[in-house]
């Protein structure tokens, strides 16, 4: 094909042998792909203007997909696909460049060609977007984008990315005269400093103003009237528009209504008229000065009479202001901007609805006003509806800031780049408010909550946000203001019912209260349930909250406790919320009523996997009641709290506190067995984090099991013992221990003691703990027998116990296929939150198994490795050098011994700094397997082994024995006689 006239078998220009193999060779100029790849090098260091002609000629070597869309299957080959990649990669960098020189034209055809080739690719397709829409083809821009949002939603069933969103975004924001425009909502954006200003979101909006403009400037008319509640970006936008207009040539003239009684009637008029008029040739302004319309045109002091109201006379001036507007319209066109809408007096809103009906060509006007705070009244209602009618006219509902704008704005207002969770967060609390989002996101800044991610209430409330707030609560009488506070305290949403009896009225009443707040726009209802209401923003509510007195507050939240209990005293989901209200009541409560909530929001938050707030509703009644002095809820509280972490992600520094707190509780109140389950906690705990002092522990709990007459407490110590035993990696002695020890021995005695929690949770533990250490002794078929009794059908926590456990004795049998068979069982039931901690190691051990099974072993090796030290290593936890040692053998698996001597030099440090041996007898087998595959002599290989052997076999650790004997059987070693149990089973070394 290269050469067809080459002979067989003959020397080619290009194909030549290599050994068993053939090398292409080709000459510069010959490849496109070398020449691609040249042009792109060359255009680094280059000027700008060099630079993107190297990129052009570059792209245009490219016809479609590398290799023609040659296939393996169903999947692109990976060496096209990747030579694809780096098309795509040139064509986005291109895209940039060239916009940036203002000649967007010239990529244009790659990246359509680009686009084409990857329909899902949208870093190309946002290229592809942007260059478009500099180029000045707009329309074509967004139909790009809008066919790419479909194809993402309807075959992958996801929304546009960062880049998608801001590829629009510049379209629709893009002004006729400028390649990019950004843009920012809210009144009074400031930009960082080498920030462009402009608004962020509001294209759209946006795009319709520039319509009306469009009208004025092409002798047509346009109207448009913005509406919204406060703070959302109205005048902000309408100075977005005017600056557009402004630079494309029309006269714009801005006026804005006042609030209050004392403000002159037409003031807004006299504004705007007054523009227009110092627009006019001298002559033509003494003619208009020397009408009737002079005397508004004059007129600057609050004595100056006002227009006559009615009749022919006000005609006659409304027609001249027509009139006169037409004149000036038809030497520039005009753009009228009149903002605040809502304070126009009525006289000035006459001559409004007969200026926009009479609208002279060349004339465009655009305004704003509050759709809330106050309600339009009935005058400007009717106008507006007349306005409608009117063929140019154009209405826009302002709302709330996408999460994608409230993070752009985060980082404009402040300088910083907002995580996604600090967005969402402020995005919830000022419901995509702009004011309240520039105002929230400034405070946060200069608290440095920004950086510390604490964007909830607890960083505070604006005082700009404050002031907005008691402004409009002014004019509330008592009544109201007393039910806005009860609805403040009850919550984001707010129940009817529930407010009516907190408040103490009823729901008509309540009603009747809830008008004015809702015209306010503090409080506002759905049309899908009239009996909810909600804040409109949560920052309102917070305002509220804070403002009000600290005991007003307190009886109330006592108030809302018992409207609770009242209406809803057998629903759970009130449970957390009683348990709040009647934290906040303080010493008002009856404290034996607020801890027993407390519990119960504690046991139900757990129950739902939300631990920390488990945590936040149990340690706050055992506070409670230590306070009280009631010893006995004490006590059960901190029960309750010793399960929690467990359950989650092991023991922390403040539950080990707790929990000594509550075993010398126990003990003041006669209840060893109690006392004893909780040391035992404790001592858990110690072992999960290796705790350096874990042995005094032991001989407590030891101690007082041997002295004690209570079978319970016996097995605790005895208990503690054998996990001490196992810890230093006596094998033989923990294995003695757990069977003669055996948790069963406790079924007889359950009856005659009181079942704790903590027995319940912890003791659970102890039939794994005797499978492993039966199955380090080299019964394994025992030990799935003892272990098995955890896979039940229903009980997620169980079942990711049982695979906690099972996957760890199928890695030290070496036995990768069970690990993966239990991992099937495992992520069948989908355990999601109920067993993080388990999850880890169930987890690593995962990794061990692909890598031993078929996956890339280095690729999993690196994967554990990460993993490993995100959640093993700091703090240090229970078997972090059992799995430095299954790393190892990931590497090994791998054929990287160097690495794999890395991760046993960690698992050799980690055996020495926490003293947990019992996993030396698989480092030494390692260690024998790492010194043959790097190619070490046979005897210091098989010394190395008989070493392993040797230390298992004495320490009673026999499954690690077998396994190194296995491995000495390759070097035709004798059998060693000592070793010996039934049930082996396992794999043999690979």
């Amino acid at each position: 094909m290269l050469e067809p006239a080459v002979p067989a078998r003959a020397a080619g220009t290009y194909l030549h042998r290599r050994g068993n193999a053939y090398v292409f060779s080709a000459g510069s100029g010959t490849l496109d792909l070398v020449t691609f790849r040249e042009l792109l090098n060359g255009a680094q260091g280059q000027t700008r203007e060099v630079a993107l002609d190297d990129y052009v000629r570059a792209l245009g070597l490219w016809r479609g997909p590398a290799g023609d869309g040659l296939s393996y299957g169903s999947t692109a080959m990976p060496i096209f696909a990747a030579l694809d990649d780096e098309f795509y990669a040139a064509c986005v960098a291109a895209a940039e460049l060239a916009v940036s020189l203002r000649r967007p034209e010239r990529v244009i055809p790659p990246l359509q060609l680009a686009a084409s080739m990857a329909p899902f690719h949208e870093p190309v397709h946002a290229g592809l977007i942007t260059v478009l829409g500099a180029a000045g083809r707009q329309a074509e821009a967004l139909s790009a984008f809008h066919a790419v949002r479909d194809r993402l939603a309807e075959e992958l069933g996801i929304d546009p990315g960062s880049a998608l969103q801001a590829a629009h975004l510049r379209v629709l924001t893009q002004s006729p005269t400028s390649s990019v425009v950004t843009s920012t909502e809210g009144e009074g954006d400031r930009a960082p400093a080498g920030q462009a200003a402009g608004l962020v979101g509001r294209g759209e909006e946006l795009g319709v103003l520039r319509q009306a403009i469009e009208a004025a400037l092409t002798g047509r008319t346009g109207l448009a009237i913005v509406e919204g509640e406060p703070g959302s970006g109205k005048t902000r936008l309408l100075e977005e528009a005017a600056a557009d207009a402004d630079r494309r040539g029309a006269l714009v003239v801005r006026a804005s209504c006042l609030e209050g009684d004392g403000t002159p009637s037409m003031w807004p008029w006299e504004q705007a008229l007054a523009r227009v008029l110092d627009s006019l040739p001298a002559l033509a302004r003494e003619k208009w000065l020397a009408s009737e319309l002079g005397r508004l045109l004059e007129s600057r002091d609050d004595d100056a009479a006002p227009p006559v109201s009615g009749g022919r006379a006000q005609f006659r001036l409304y027609e001249q202001v027509v009139t006169f507007i037409g004149q000036a319209s038809a030497e520039r066109p005009m753009l009228l901007v009149l903002d605040d809408l809502q304070w126009i007096d009525a006289t000035s809103l006459q001559l409004f609805s007969h200026l926009a009906g009479r609208l002279p060509t060349g004339t465009a006007i655009i305004c704003a006003l509050r759709d809330r705070a106050p309600t339009p009244g009935p005058d400007l209602s009717r106008a507006l509806a007349a306005a409608s009618r009117l063929p140019s006219h154009r209405r826009i509902q302002l709302g709330p800031l996408s999460l994608t704008d409230v993070a752009e704005l985060i980082r404009r207002e402040t300088g910083h780049e907002p995580g996604a969770d600090i967005a969402r967060n402020i995005h919830v609390r000022t419901a995509g408010n702009p004011f309240f989002v520039r105002e929230l996101s400034r405070l946060l800044s200069d608290r440095g909550a920004l950086s510390d991610g604490d964007v909830s209430a607890r960083a505070g409330v604006p005082s700009t946000v404050r002031d907005v707030v008691r402004d409009r609560l002014a004019g509330l009488d008592d009544s109201a203001r007393h039910l806005l506070r009860v609805a403040a305290l009850i919550g984001r949403e707010v129940d009817l019912g529930l407010l009516a009896r907190a408040a103490g009225v009823d729901v008509a009443d309540c009603l009747e209260r809830l008008e004015p707040l809702r015209a306010l726009g503090l409080l506002e209802t759905g049309p899908e349930n009239p009996f909810s209401w909600r804040f409109a923003h949560d920052l309102v509510r917070e305002s509220i909250t804070e403002t009000t007195e600290h005991l007003r507050a307190v009886r109330l939240h006592l108030r809302v406790a018992d409207a609770l209990e009242e209406s809803q005293a057998e629903d759970e989901s009130i449970t957390e919320r009683l348990a709040f209200h009647l934290s906040a009541a303080g010493p008002l409560a009856d404290p034996v009523r607020t801890v027993e909530a407390l519990k119960r929001a504690g046991r139900r938050a757990a129950t739902k996997l939300a631990f920390a707030a488990a945590d936040r509703h149990l340690e706050s009644a055992a506070q409670i009641a230590r306070t009280a002095k009631l010893p006995e809820l004490e006590l059960s509280a901190l029960s309750l709290l010793a399960i929690a972490p467990r359950r989650q992600a092991g023991f922390g520094g403040t539950t080990f506190d707790l929990l000594e707190r509550a075993e010398h509780l126990a003990r003041q109140l006669g209840r060893d067995v109690e006392a004893a389950g909780l040391l035992f906690a404790r001592l858990f705990g110690a072992y999960t984090f290796l705790e350096w002092d874990r042995v005094r522990l032991v001989r407590r709990l030891y101690e007082q099991g041997e002295a004690s007459a209570d079978p319970v407490i016996r097995v605790y110590g005895r208990q503690a013992w054998g996990l001490h035993q196992w810890d230093i990696g006596d094998i033989g002695a923990a294995y003695r221990c757990f069977s003669e020890n055996n948790p069963g021995l406790l079924d007889g005695v359950v009856s005659a003691h009181s079942e704790t929690p903590i027995r319940r949770d912890v003791s659970g533990e102890w039939p794994g703990w005797h499978a492993v250490v039966t199955a380090l002794h080299g019964d394994v078929g025992t030990a799935e027998t003892i272990i098995d009794k955890w896979n039940g059908p229903d009980d997620s926590y169980a079942v990711a116990t049982w695979a906690y456990y099972t996957t760890i004795i199928a890695s030290m049998a070496g036995d990768a296929g069970w690990v993966m068979r239990t991992i099937e069982r495992w992520m069948a039931v989908g355990t999601g939150r109920a067993a993080i901690q388990q999850e880890h190691y169930i987890r690593l051990n995962w990794y061990w198994a692909r890598a031993l099974t078929g996956d890339d072993p280095a690729v999993i090796a690196a994967e554990a490795d990460q993993l490993l030290a995100a959640t093993m290593v700091d703090p240090p936890r229970w078997g972090v050098a059992y799995h430095h040692a299954l790393i190892a053998e990931m590497w090994l698996a791998a054929g990287m011994p160097d690495e794999a001597g890395i991760a046993l030099d960690r698992a050799d440090q980690a055996l020495d700094a926490y003293g947990q041996r019992y996993a030396e007898g698989l480092v030494l087998l390692l260690r024998a397997r790492h010194l043959h595959a790097r190619g070490e002599p046979t005897d210091v290989v098989r010394a190395a082994a008989e070493k392993a052997r040797d230390r298992s076999d004495e320490r009673g650790s026999h499954l690690f024995a077998r396994r190194a004997e296995k491995f000495l059987a390759v070097f035709g070693a004798m059998p060693h006689k000592s070793i010996g149990h039934t049930g082996q089973k396992w794999l043999p070394e690979s």
